[in-house]
Protein backbone atom coordinates (compact mmCIF):
# COMPACT_ATOMS: atom_id res chain seq x y z
CA UNK A 1 0.00 0.00 0.00
CA UNK A 2 1.16 3.52 -0.59
CA UNK A 3 2.12 6.33 1.92
CA UNK A 4 0.05 9.06 1.59
CA UNK A 5 0.94 12.49 3.00
CA UNK A 6 -2.05 14.32 4.08
CA UNK A 7 -1.34 18.14 3.38
CA UNK A 8 -2.60 21.14 1.23
CA UNK A 9 -0.15 23.02 1.19
CA UNK A 10 3.70 22.41 1.41
CA UNK A 11 5.10 24.42 4.81
CA UNK A 12 8.12 24.28 6.54
CA UNK A 13 7.26 22.09 8.85
CA UNK A 14 6.09 19.88 6.05
CA UNK A 15 9.63 20.11 4.10
CA UNK A 16 10.95 17.21 5.74
CA UNK A 17 12.34 14.26 3.27
CA UNK A 18 10.44 11.17 2.65
CA UNK A 19 12.89 8.28 1.43
CA UNK A 20 11.78 5.37 0.77
CA UNK A 21 14.02 2.18 2.13
CA UNK A 22 11.42 -0.40 3.14
CA UNK A 23 9.34 -2.90 1.30
CA UNK A 24 6.37 -1.92 3.45
CA UNK A 25 5.76 1.80 3.81
CA UNK A 26 4.41 3.06 6.47
CA UNK A 27 0.50 3.43 6.30
CA UNK A 28 -0.91 6.90 7.69
CA UNK A 29 -4.53 6.58 6.33
CA UNK A 30 -7.36 4.70 7.67
CA UNK A 31 -7.85 0.78 6.19
CA UNK A 32 -11.41 -0.51 6.16
CA UNK A 33 -11.74 1.85 8.76
CA UNK A 34 -9.61 0.99 11.20
CA UNK A 35 -6.51 3.48 12.15
CA UNK A 36 -3.06 2.29 11.73
CA UNK A 37 -2.49 1.85 15.58
CA UNK A 38 -5.29 -0.46 16.03
CA UNK A 39 -3.95 -2.32 12.60
CA UNK A 40 -0.76 -2.60 14.10
CA UNK A 41 -2.00 -3.75 17.51
CA UNK A 42 -4.20 -6.68 15.44
CA UNK A 43 -1.23 -7.71 13.80
CA UNK A 44 1.19 -8.08 16.70
CA UNK A 45 -1.40 -10.04 18.70
CA UNK A 46 -1.67 -12.17 15.58
CA UNK A 47 2.06 -12.64 15.39
CA UNK A 48 2.51 -13.51 19.27
CA UNK A 49 -0.67 -16.22 18.63
CA UNK A 50 1.73 -17.39 15.85
CA UNK A 51 4.70 -17.90 17.84
CA UNK A 52 3.08 -19.90 20.70
CA UNK A 53 0.70 -21.79 18.53
CA UNK A 54 4.76 -22.94 16.73
CA UNK A 55 5.67 -23.79 20.07
CA UNK A 56 2.72 -26.35 20.18
CA UNK A 57 3.83 -27.88 16.91
CA UNK A 58 6.79 -28.08 18.08
CA UNK A 59 5.70 -30.33 20.59
CA UNK A 60 3.32 -32.06 18.66
CA UNK A 61 5.55 -33.29 15.57
CA UNK A 62 8.12 -34.23 18.30
CA UNK A 63 5.73 -36.88 19.62
CA UNK A 64 5.25 -37.50 16.71
CA UNK A 65 8.67 -37.97 15.46
CA UNK A 66 9.19 -40.03 18.51
CA UNK A 67 6.33 -42.70 17.81
CA UNK A 68 7.60 -42.85 14.21
CA UNK A 69 11.16 -43.98 15.43
CA UNK A 70 9.61 -46.25 17.89
CA UNK A 71 7.26 -47.76 14.40
CA UNK A 72 10.46 -47.95 12.51
CA UNK A 73 12.53 -49.99 15.09
CA UNK A 74 9.48 -52.70 15.62
CA UNK A 75 8.97 -53.04 12.16
CA UNK A 76 12.82 -53.68 11.42
CA UNK A 77 12.57 -55.92 14.85
CA UNK A 78 9.35 -57.76 13.36
CA UNK A 79 10.49 -57.94 9.80
CA UNK A 80 14.14 -58.20 10.00
CA UNK A 81 14.98 -59.95 13.34
CA UNK A 82 17.26 -58.68 16.22
CA UNK A 83 20.06 -60.79 15.53
CA UNK A 84 23.52 -59.37 14.37
CA UNK A 85 23.49 -61.68 11.37
CA UNK A 86 20.48 -61.46 9.77
CA UNK A 87 18.41 -64.91 7.94
CA UNK A 88 18.38 -64.68 4.10
CA UNK A 89 15.16 -65.71 4.20
CA UNK A 90 14.08 -62.18 6.08
CA UNK A 91 16.35 -60.39 4.01
CA UNK A 92 14.44 -61.63 0.72
CA UNK A 93 11.13 -61.78 1.89
CA UNK A 94 10.67 -58.56 4.29
CA UNK A 95 11.21 -55.91 2.11
CA UNK A 96 9.40 -57.81 -0.85
CA UNK A 97 6.27 -58.68 1.14
CA UNK A 98 6.12 -55.03 2.46
CA UNK A 99 6.96 -53.39 -0.45
CA UNK A 100 3.74 -55.41 -2.05
CA UNK A 101 1.14 -53.86 1.47
CA UNK A 102 2.59 -50.27 0.61
CA UNK A 103 1.62 -50.60 -2.78
CA UNK A 104 -1.95 -51.66 -1.88
CA UNK A 105 -1.48 -48.71 1.11
CA UNK A 106 -0.54 -46.43 -1.49
CA UNK A 107 -2.22 -47.03 -4.79
CA UNK A 108 -6.09 -47.93 -2.33
CA UNK A 109 -5.68 -45.81 1.00
CA UNK A 110 -3.07 -42.70 1.01
CA UNK A 111 -2.46 -41.83 -2.54
CA UNK A 112 -1.01 -38.68 -1.02
CA UNK A 113 1.75 -40.67 0.87
CA UNK A 114 3.47 -41.45 -1.97
CA UNK A 115 7.13 -39.83 -2.52
CA UNK A 116 9.64 -38.01 0.39
CA UNK A 117 7.77 -35.26 1.50
CA UNK A 118 9.78 -32.01 1.23
CA UNK A 119 7.85 -30.95 -2.43
CA UNK A 120 4.51 -32.11 -1.03
CA UNK A 121 5.10 -29.70 1.54
CA UNK A 122 6.35 -27.11 -0.70
CA UNK A 123 3.15 -27.29 -2.80
CA UNK A 124 0.72 -26.80 0.37
CA UNK A 125 2.82 -23.55 0.77
CA UNK A 126 2.60 -22.50 -2.92
CA UNK A 127 -0.85 -23.99 -3.85
CA UNK A 128 -3.39 -25.34 -1.35
CA UNK A 129 -3.19 -22.46 0.89
CA UNK A 130 -1.68 -24.83 3.76
CA UNK A 131 -3.82 -27.25 3.69
CA UNK A 132 -2.36 -30.88 4.25
CA UNK A 133 -5.17 -33.57 5.02
CA UNK A 134 -4.07 -35.42 8.26
CA UNK A 135 -4.38 -38.45 6.28
CA UNK A 136 -1.91 -38.06 4.53
CA UNK A 137 -0.01 -38.03 8.05
CA UNK A 138 -0.94 -41.10 8.97
CA UNK A 139 -0.63 -42.75 5.83
CA UNK A 140 3.44 -41.48 5.81
CA UNK A 141 3.74 -42.93 9.21
CA UNK A 142 2.44 -45.98 8.42
CA UNK A 143 4.05 -46.92 4.57
CA UNK A 144 7.58 -45.16 5.88
CA UNK A 145 7.65 -47.06 9.10
CA UNK A 146 6.91 -49.96 6.97
CA UNK A 147 9.17 -49.14 4.26
CA UNK A 148 12.32 -48.35 6.00
CA UNK A 149 11.92 -51.08 8.99
CA UNK A 150 11.81 -53.88 6.45
CA UNK A 151 15.21 -52.77 4.83
CA UNK A 152 14.24 -50.38 1.42
CA UNK A 153 16.98 -47.83 1.04
CA UNK A 154 14.48 -44.97 2.34
CA UNK A 155 15.47 -42.26 4.82
CA UNK A 156 13.31 -40.85 7.73
CA UNK A 157 13.82 -37.06 7.81
CA UNK A 158 11.81 -36.36 5.05
CA UNK A 159 8.68 -37.91 5.87
CA UNK A 160 9.31 -36.67 9.54
CA UNK A 161 9.25 -33.11 7.38
CA UNK A 162 6.38 -33.95 5.93
CA UNK A 163 4.40 -35.41 9.32
CA UNK A 164 5.27 -32.45 11.34
CA UNK A 165 3.90 -30.03 8.16
CA UNK A 166 0.46 -32.04 8.10
CA UNK A 167 0.02 -31.58 12.09
CA UNK A 168 0.49 -27.94 11.78
CA UNK A 169 -2.08 -27.76 8.94
CA UNK A 170 -4.48 -29.34 11.10
CA UNK A 171 -3.88 -27.27 14.14
CA UNK A 172 -3.80 -24.19 11.92
CA UNK A 173 -7.27 -25.41 10.45
CA UNK A 174 -8.41 -26.13 13.81
CA UNK A 175 -7.69 -22.53 15.18
CA UNK A 176 -8.98 -20.52 11.81
CA UNK A 177 -5.61 -18.94 11.00
CA UNK A 178 -6.14 -16.16 8.04
CA UNK A 179 -4.78 -17.49 4.87
CA UNK A 180 -1.61 -16.26 5.04
CA UNK A 181 -0.49 -17.75 8.28
CA UNK A 182 -2.08 -20.81 6.63
CA UNK A 183 0.68 -20.99 3.90
CA UNK A 184 3.48 -20.48 6.59
CA UNK A 185 2.05 -23.05 9.33
CA UNK A 186 3.35 -25.76 6.54
CA UNK A 187 7.07 -24.86 6.61
CA UNK A 188 6.79 -24.28 10.41
CA UNK A 189 5.56 -27.81 11.25
CA UNK A 190 8.33 -28.88 8.69
CA UNK A 191 11.17 -27.05 10.45
CA UNK A 192 9.97 -28.89 13.65
CA UNK A 193 9.28 -32.34 11.99
CA UNK A 194 12.58 -32.27 10.47
CA UNK A 195 14.53 -31.09 13.94
CA UNK A 196 13.16 -34.08 15.85
CA UNK A 197 14.06 -36.66 13.45
CA UNK A 198 17.54 -35.31 12.63
CA UNK A 199 18.05 -33.87 16.09
CA UNK A 200 19.95 -31.01 14.75
CA UNK A 201 17.64 -27.76 15.11
CA UNK A 202 19.55 -24.91 13.17
CA UNK A 203 20.22 -27.53 10.03
CA UNK A 204 16.25 -27.82 9.77
CA UNK A 205 15.90 -24.14 10.23
CA UNK A 206 17.95 -23.15 7.37
CA UNK A 207 17.20 -25.78 5.37
CA UNK A 208 13.56 -25.17 5.93
CA UNK A 209 13.95 -21.69 5.03
CA UNK A 210 16.70 -22.33 1.98
CA UNK A 211 14.77 -24.80 0.33
CA UNK A 212 11.30 -24.67 1.44
CA UNK A 213 10.34 -21.01 2.14
CA UNK A 214 13.05 -19.63 0.38
CA UNK A 215 12.67 -16.14 2.24
CA UNK A 216 12.15 -15.20 5.56
CA UNK A 217 11.00 -12.15 8.54
CA UNK A 218 11.83 -11.57 11.74
CA UNK A 219 8.31 -13.35 12.55
CA UNK A 220 9.07 -16.50 10.14
CA UNK A 221 12.13 -16.85 11.46
CA UNK A 222 10.83 -16.62 15.27
CA UNK A 223 8.28 -19.44 14.42
CA UNK A 224 10.64 -21.78 12.81
CA UNK A 225 13.21 -21.84 15.53
CA UNK A 226 10.64 -21.75 18.32
CA UNK A 227 8.74 -25.01 16.63
CA UNK A 228 12.38 -27.07 15.79
CA UNK A 229 13.72 -26.19 19.21
CA UNK A 230 10.23 -27.14 21.24
CA UNK A 231 10.60 -29.90 18.96
CA UNK A 232 13.88 -30.91 20.14
CA UNK A 233 13.50 -30.55 23.15
CA UNK A 234 10.48 -33.13 23.23
CA UNK A 235 12.38 -35.57 21.36
CA UNK A 236 15.44 -35.27 23.48
CA UNK A 237 13.01 -36.13 26.57
CA UNK A 238 12.41 -39.57 25.25
CA UNK A 239 15.05 -40.73 22.96
CA UNK A 240 18.32 -38.76 24.73
CA UNK A 241 20.47 -36.20 23.35
CA UNK A 242 23.15 -38.13 21.81
CA UNK A 243 23.71 -37.53 18.21
CA UNK A 244 23.13 -39.77 15.46
CA UNK A 245 26.42 -40.83 15.08
CA UNK A 246 29.37 -41.65 17.90
CA UNK A 247 32.08 -38.63 16.07
CA UNK A 248 35.40 -39.56 16.96
CA UNK A 249 37.96 -37.00 17.57
CA UNK A 250 38.52 -34.51 13.94
CA UNK A 251 40.79 -32.19 13.18
CA UNK A 252 42.98 -30.58 10.58
CA UNK A 253 46.47 -30.32 11.41
CA UNK A 254 48.41 -29.56 8.31
CA UNK A 255 46.69 -26.55 5.54
CA UNK A 256 47.61 -28.91 2.19
CA UNK A 257 45.01 -31.47 3.26
CA UNK A 258 42.60 -29.15 2.05
CA UNK A 259 43.83 -30.28 -1.45
CA UNK A 260 42.85 -34.02 -0.39
CA UNK A 261 39.28 -32.59 0.66
CA UNK A 262 39.11 -30.55 -2.63
CA UNK A 263 39.60 -34.06 -4.33
CA UNK A 264 36.80 -35.30 -2.17
CA UNK A 265 34.79 -32.15 -3.08
CA UNK A 266 35.17 -33.20 -7.32
CA UNK A 267 34.38 -37.10 -6.59
CA UNK A 268 31.76 -36.15 -4.58
CA UNK A 269 29.77 -33.63 -7.09
CA UNK A 270 30.03 -36.03 -9.43
CA UNK A 271 28.20 -38.85 -7.71
CA UNK A 272 25.76 -36.61 -6.86
CA UNK A 273 25.09 -35.93 -10.00
CA UNK A 274 25.33 -39.66 -11.13
CA UNK A 275 22.61 -39.79 -8.26
CA UNK A 276 20.11 -37.57 -9.40
CA UNK A 277 20.43 -38.28 -13.13
CA UNK A 278 19.57 -42.09 -12.01
CA UNK A 279 16.11 -40.49 -9.91
CA UNK A 280 14.93 -37.93 -12.87
CA UNK A 281 15.56 -40.11 -15.60
CA UNK A 282 14.30 -44.02 -14.04
CA UNK A 283 10.75 -42.30 -12.29
CA UNK A 284 9.17 -40.97 -15.15
CA UNK A 285 9.86 -44.23 -16.60
CA UNK A 286 8.78 -46.18 -13.96
CA UNK A 287 5.30 -44.00 -13.40
CA UNK A 288 4.28 -44.53 -17.62
CA UNK A 289 4.44 -48.64 -16.87
CA UNK A 290 1.01 -50.15 -16.84
CA UNK A 291 -1.10 -49.27 -13.68
CA UNK A 292 -1.28 -53.05 -12.55
CA UNK A 293 2.67 -53.09 -12.64
CA UNK A 294 2.31 -50.21 -9.41
CA UNK A 295 1.09 -53.35 -7.42
CA UNK A 296 4.60 -54.95 -7.41
CA UNK A 297 7.26 -52.30 -8.19
CA UNK A 298 8.27 -51.55 -4.55
CA UNK A 299 7.94 -55.23 -4.04
CA UNK A 300 10.39 -56.22 -6.95
CA UNK A 301 12.80 -53.11 -5.70
CA UNK A 302 12.82 -54.60 -2.33
CA UNK A 303 13.43 -58.04 -3.66
CA UNK A 304 16.55 -56.97 -5.65
CA UNK A 305 17.69 -55.28 -2.41
CA UNK A 306 17.29 -57.70 0.03
CA UNK A 307 19.58 -59.43 -3.16
CA UNK A 308 22.23 -57.25 -2.47
CA UNK A 309 22.13 -57.73 1.36
CA UNK A 310 21.99 -61.22 0.93
CA UNK A 311 25.07 -61.15 -1.12
CA UNK A 312 27.29 -59.47 1.64
CA UNK A 313 26.11 -55.73 1.89
CA UNK A 314 22.69 -55.80 4.32
CA UNK A 315 24.35 -52.05 5.32
CA UNK A 316 22.47 -50.56 2.42
CA UNK A 317 19.02 -51.35 4.23
CA UNK A 318 17.10 -48.84 5.94
CA UNK A 319 18.26 -45.58 6.57
CA UNK A 320 21.97 -46.99 7.64
CA UNK A 321 22.57 -44.93 10.76
CA UNK A 322 25.02 -48.37 12.43
CA UNK A 323 26.90 -48.39 9.10
CA UNK A 324 27.53 -44.81 8.69
CA UNK A 325 28.96 -44.73 12.48
CA UNK A 326 30.98 -47.73 11.52
CA UNK A 327 32.49 -45.97 8.45
CA UNK A 328 33.20 -43.23 11.17
CA UNK A 329 35.27 -45.39 13.50
CA UNK A 330 37.19 -46.90 10.43
CA UNK A 331 35.64 -50.16 10.27
CA UNK A 332 35.42 -50.91 6.52
CA UNK A 333 38.60 -50.91 3.74
CA UNK A 334 38.38 -47.80 1.52
CA UNK A 335 37.17 -50.46 -1.00
CA UNK A 336 34.21 -52.14 0.83
CA UNK A 337 33.31 -48.89 1.61
CA UNK A 338 33.60 -47.16 -2.38
CA UNK A 339 31.43 -50.77 -3.22
CA UNK A 340 28.49 -49.78 -0.45
CA UNK A 341 28.52 -46.35 -2.07
CA UNK A 342 27.22 -47.53 -5.16
CA UNK A 343 25.30 -50.18 -4.01
CA UNK A 344 23.61 -47.53 -1.50
CA UNK A 345 22.81 -45.40 -5.02
CA UNK A 346 21.28 -48.45 -6.65
CA UNK A 347 19.20 -49.45 -3.63
CA UNK A 348 18.03 -46.03 -2.97
CA UNK A 349 17.28 -45.79 -7.18
CA UNK A 350 14.97 -48.87 -6.80
CA UNK A 351 13.17 -47.75 -3.82
CA UNK A 352 12.43 -44.57 -4.44
CA UNK A 353 11.53 -44.53 -8.28
CA UNK A 354 9.43 -47.55 -7.48
CA UNK A 355 6.69 -45.03 -5.48
CA UNK A 356 7.99 -46.54 -2.28
CA UNK A 357 7.04 -43.92 0.22
CA UNK A 358 10.38 -42.56 2.24
CA UNK A 359 13.04 -39.69 2.54
CA UNK A 360 16.07 -38.95 0.20
CA UNK A 361 18.32 -37.45 3.17
CA UNK A 362 19.63 -40.70 4.93
CA UNK A 363 20.76 -42.37 1.95
CA UNK A 364 22.37 -39.22 0.62
CA UNK A 365 24.13 -39.19 4.33
CA UNK A 366 25.41 -42.97 4.02
CA UNK A 367 26.58 -42.34 0.45
CA UNK A 368 28.56 -39.19 1.40
CA UNK A 369 29.87 -40.77 4.64
CA UNK A 370 30.96 -44.11 2.59
CA UNK A 371 32.25 -42.26 -0.64
CA UNK A 372 34.46 -39.43 1.96
CA UNK A 373 35.74 -42.39 3.96
CA UNK A 374 36.46 -44.11 0.92
CA UNK A 375 38.22 -41.33 -0.25
CA UNK A 376 40.22 -40.45 2.42
CA UNK A 377 41.33 -44.35 2.93
CA UNK A 378 42.66 -44.49 -0.73
CA UNK A 379 44.35 -41.00 -0.12
CA UNK A 380 45.94 -42.68 2.89
CA UNK A 381 47.34 -45.34 0.70
CA UNK A 382 48.88 -42.85 -1.75
CA UNK A 383 49.68 -40.26 0.32
CA UNK A 384 50.64 -41.63 3.71
CA UNK A 385 51.77 -38.21 5.59
CA UNK A 386 47.70 -37.00 5.48
CA UNK A 387 46.85 -36.74 8.97
CA UNK A 388 43.10 -36.65 8.49
CA UNK A 389 40.98 -39.54 9.95
CA UNK A 390 38.39 -41.68 8.56
CA UNK A 391 35.68 -39.95 10.62
CA UNK A 392 36.76 -36.47 9.37
CA UNK A 393 36.68 -37.76 5.73
CA UNK A 394 33.22 -39.33 6.24
CA UNK A 395 31.47 -36.27 8.27
CA UNK A 396 33.34 -34.24 5.19
CA UNK A 397 31.65 -36.56 2.68
CA UNK A 398 28.25 -36.52 4.03
CA UNK A 399 27.84 -32.52 3.51
CA UNK A 400 29.68 -33.26 0.28
CA UNK A 401 26.94 -35.08 -0.81
CA UNK A 402 24.31 -33.40 0.92
CA UNK A 403 25.34 -30.24 -0.88
CA UNK A 404 25.88 -31.80 -4.41
CA UNK A 405 22.52 -33.95 -4.43
CA UNK A 406 20.30 -31.55 -2.01
CA UNK A 407 21.60 -29.09 -3.37
CA UNK A 408 21.30 -26.43 0.12
CA UNK A 409 24.94 -25.57 0.06
CA UNK A 410 24.59 -23.47 3.65
CA UNK A 411 22.51 -26.16 5.44
CA UNK A 412 25.49 -28.95 4.36
CA UNK A 413 27.67 -26.83 6.14
CA UNK A 414 25.86 -26.27 9.29
CA UNK A 415 24.75 -29.44 9.54
CA UNK A 416 28.13 -30.90 9.29
CA UNK A 417 29.06 -28.13 12.43
CA UNK A 418 25.86 -29.60 14.25
CA UNK A 419 26.70 -33.11 14.01
CA UNK A 420 30.02 -33.13 14.80
CA UNK A 421 30.00 -30.51 17.31
CA UNK A 422 33.62 -28.94 16.05
CA UNK A 423 34.49 -26.01 14.51
CA UNK A 424 37.80 -27.19 13.45
CA UNK A 425 36.47 -28.88 9.92
CA UNK A 426 35.19 -25.88 9.08
CA UNK A 427 37.71 -25.52 6.69
CA UNK A 428 37.38 -28.66 4.85
CA UNK A 429 33.40 -28.48 4.96
CA UNK A 430 33.27 -25.72 2.88
CA UNK A 431 36.09 -26.24 0.47
CA UNK A 432 34.72 -29.98 -0.52
CA UNK A 433 30.86 -28.38 -0.34
CA UNK A 434 31.64 -25.77 -2.41
CA UNK A 435 32.99 -27.59 -4.96
CA UNK A 436 30.37 -30.20 -5.44
CA UNK A 437 27.80 -27.63 -5.59
CA UNK A 438 29.66 -25.99 -8.09
CA UNK A 439 30.04 -29.37 -9.98
CA UNK A 440 26.74 -30.61 -9.66
CA UNK A 441 24.73 -26.99 -11.10
CA UNK A 442 27.26 -27.08 -13.91
CA UNK A 443 26.44 -30.54 -14.63
CA UNK A 444 22.62 -30.84 -13.54
CA UNK A 445 21.26 -27.48 -14.12
CA UNK A 446 17.90 -28.81 -12.41
CA UNK A 447 17.90 -29.19 -8.56
CA UNK A 448 16.56 -32.93 -7.91
CA UNK A 449 13.17 -31.61 -6.19
CA UNK A 450 12.47 -28.98 -8.81
CA UNK A 451 12.79 -32.10 -11.39
CA UNK A 452 10.54 -34.24 -9.09
CA UNK A 453 8.10 -30.90 -9.19
CA UNK A 454 8.24 -30.82 -12.81
CA UNK A 455 7.84 -34.52 -12.99
CA UNK A 456 4.60 -34.38 -11.20
CA UNK A 457 2.68 -31.66 -13.80
CA UNK A 458 3.48 -29.03 -10.96
CA UNK A 459 5.48 -25.42 -11.19
CA UNK A 460 6.62 -24.68 -7.44
CA UNK A 461 9.13 -22.08 -7.36
CA UNK A 462 12.83 -22.95 -7.62
CA UNK A 463 14.70 -21.70 -4.46
CA UNK A 464 17.84 -22.52 -6.68
CA UNK A 465 17.04 -20.71 -9.47
CA UNK A 466 15.74 -17.61 -7.61
CA UNK A 467 19.42 -17.24 -5.63
CA UNK A 468 20.68 -17.26 -9.20
CA UNK A 469 18.43 -14.84 -11.14
CA UNK A 470 19.54 -11.60 -11.72
CA UNK A 471 17.46 -8.59 -9.89
CA UNK A 472 16.64 -5.32 -11.57
CA UNK A 473 17.63 -1.99 -9.17
CA UNK A 474 16.41 1.33 -9.66
CA UNK A 475 19.38 2.23 -10.66
CA UNK A 476 19.08 0.25 -13.80
CA UNK A 477 16.09 2.00 -14.93
CA UNK A 478 17.22 5.73 -13.15
CA UNK A 479 17.98 8.70 -16.30
CA UNK A 480 20.12 11.65 -16.08
CA UNK A 481 18.58 14.65 -14.72
CA UNK A 482 17.31 16.55 -18.26
CA UNK A 483 17.06 20.08 -17.01
CA UNK A 484 18.51 22.31 -13.92
CA UNK A 485 17.30 21.22 -10.36
CA UNK A 486 15.39 24.25 -8.95
CA UNK A 487 15.92 25.09 -5.66
CA UNK A 488 12.42 25.82 -3.21
CA UNK A 489 13.71 28.85 -1.41
CA UNK A 490 14.47 31.08 -4.63
CA UNK A 491 11.83 32.79 -6.54
CA UNK A 492 9.44 31.86 -9.55
CA UNK A 493 11.21 34.05 -12.03
CA UNK A 494 14.51 32.71 -11.16
CA UNK A 495 13.22 29.04 -11.79
CA UNK A 496 11.51 30.36 -14.53
CA UNK A 497 14.62 31.63 -16.06
CA UNK A 498 16.46 28.84 -14.97
CA UNK A 499 14.09 26.23 -16.79
CA UNK A 500 12.74 27.87 -20.14
CA UNK A 501 15.98 27.08 -21.68
CA UNK A 502 15.46 23.43 -20.65
CA UNK A 503 14.47 20.45 -22.91
CA UNK A 504 12.53 18.81 -20.01
CA UNK A 505 8.85 19.80 -19.48
CA UNK A 506 9.06 18.64 -15.58
CA UNK A 507 11.63 20.40 -13.61
CA UNK A 508 13.26 18.67 -9.63
CA UNK A 509 12.58 20.58 -6.95
CA UNK A 510 15.10 20.54 -4.03
CA UNK A 511 13.30 21.66 -1.01
CA UNK A 512 14.72 22.85 2.71
CA UNK A 513 16.01 21.61 4.79
CA UNK A 514 15.38 18.79 3.01
CA UNK A 515 12.75 16.67 0.49
CA UNK A 516 12.11 16.90 -3.08
CA UNK A 517 9.26 17.94 -5.08
CA UNK A 518 8.51 18.65 -8.56
CA UNK A 519 7.30 21.82 -11.33
CA UNK A 520 6.64 21.70 -14.77
CA UNK A 521 7.80 24.81 -17.05
CA UNK A 522 3.72 25.39 -17.73
CA UNK A 523 2.90 25.74 -14.00
CA UNK A 524 6.09 28.13 -13.68
CA UNK A 525 4.83 30.04 -17.45
CA UNK A 526 1.42 30.61 -15.35
CA UNK A 527 2.86 31.54 -12.63
CA UNK A 528 5.03 34.29 -13.59
CA UNK A 529 2.56 35.01 -16.21
CA UNK A 530 0.06 35.87 -13.27
CA UNK A 531 2.14 38.29 -11.81
CA UNK A 532 3.85 36.01 -9.19
CA UNK A 533 7.01 35.62 -10.05
CA UNK A 534 8.90 37.49 -7.37
CA UNK A 535 7.04 35.05 -4.82
CA UNK A 536 9.16 32.50 -3.24
CA UNK A 537 9.15 28.81 -5.53
CA UNK A 538 7.94 26.96 -2.11
CA UNK A 539 5.02 29.35 -1.21
CA UNK A 540 3.42 28.57 -4.85
CA UNK A 541 3.97 24.69 -4.68
CA UNK A 542 0.48 23.23 -4.51
CA UNK A 543 2.19 19.07 -4.03
CA UNK A 544 2.67 17.11 -1.14
CA UNK A 545 6.59 16.39 -1.20
CA UNK A 546 7.56 13.48 -3.38
CA UNK A 547 8.76 9.93 -1.75
CA UNK A 548 12.85 9.30 -3.07
CA UNK A 549 14.48 6.52 -4.07
CA UNK A 550 17.89 4.67 -3.57
CA UNK A 551 20.02 3.60 -6.66
CA UNK A 552 20.06 -0.18 -5.38
CA UNK A 553 16.43 -0.64 -3.80
CA UNK A 554 14.35 -3.01 -6.20
CA UNK A 555 13.33 -1.21 -9.21
CA UNK A 556 9.78 -2.93 -7.97
CA UNK A 557 9.99 -0.98 -5.28
CA UNK A 558 9.77 2.33 -7.87
CA UNK A 559 6.28 0.20 -8.95
CA UNK A 560 4.67 1.65 -5.86
CA UNK A 561 5.39 5.38 -7.06
CA UNK A 562 5.87 5.68 -10.64
CA UNK A 563 1.73 5.81 -11.29
CA UNK A 564 1.23 8.58 -8.74
CA UNK A 565 4.38 11.25 -9.80
CA UNK A 566 5.55 11.28 -13.38
CA UNK A 567 8.96 12.03 -11.63
CA UNK A 568 10.77 10.44 -8.95
CA UNK A 569 13.69 11.18 -7.63
CA UNK A 570 16.60 8.94 -7.04
CA UNK A 571 19.21 10.38 -4.43
CA UNK A 572 22.70 8.84 -2.70
CA UNK A 573 22.61 7.17 0.39
CA UNK A 574 25.29 9.42 1.89
CA UNK A 575 23.73 13.27 1.17
CA UNK A 576 19.90 13.17 0.74
CA UNK A 577 20.30 16.06 -1.60
CA UNK A 578 22.28 14.84 -4.17
CA UNK A 579 20.29 14.08 -6.60
CA UNK A 580 21.65 10.75 -8.41
CA UNK A 581 18.95 10.78 -11.13
CA UNK A 582 14.90 10.51 -11.64
CA UNK A 583 12.58 7.61 -12.60
CA UNK A 584 9.07 7.57 -14.06
CA UNK A 585 7.03 4.93 -15.22
CA UNK A 586 8.16 4.75 -18.77
CA UNK A 587 11.43 3.97 -17.22
CA UNK A 588 10.73 1.14 -15.44
CA UNK A 589 8.31 -0.91 -17.64
CA UNK A 590 11.00 -0.45 -20.56
CA UNK A 591 14.08 -1.68 -18.63
CA UNK A 592 11.50 -4.56 -17.61
CA UNK A 593 11.25 -5.17 -21.12
CA UNK A 594 14.61 -5.11 -21.91
CA UNK A 595 15.49 -7.34 -19.17
CA UNK A 596 12.45 -10.03 -20.13
CA UNK A 597 14.18 -10.01 -24.01
CA UNK A 598 17.80 -10.78 -22.92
Amino acid sequence: MDPEINSEAVTDSALDRVVIDSDQPVVTRPVNGHSPKALLKSVFREERFFLILSVFIGIFSGLAVVCFRFAIGWCRLYLLGSGAVLSPTRLLLAPTLAGLVIAVLVIHVFPLARGSGVNQTKAALYIYNGYIPFRTAIGKFITAALAIGSGHSLGPEDPSLQIGACLASVLGRQMRLSRDRMRLIAPVGAAAGLAAAFNAPISAVLFVIEEVIGRWTAGILGSVVLSAVSSVVVMRAFLGSESLFRIPAVQLERPSELIAYAILGVVGGLAAVVFSTGISTLRPKFKALPLWTQYFQPAVAGLLIGVIAWLGAPQVMGAGYEAMDEAMHGRFTWQFLAMLAGLKIVATLLSFVSGTPGGMFAPTLFIGAMLGAAVGGAEHVFMPHLTGSPGTYALVGMGVLFAGFLRAPMTSVFMVLEVSGNYSIILPVIVANTIAYVISRGLQPIAIFDALTRQDGLELPSMEEQREEGILHVEDAMRPVDGPVLDAQGTVEQAWLAAEPAKADEMMVRLSPSGWSSVTKEQLRTLAADGKGGASLVSVLASAPIPALHPDLPLETALRYVDRWPLVPVVSRADFRQLEGVISQRDVLERYREFGES
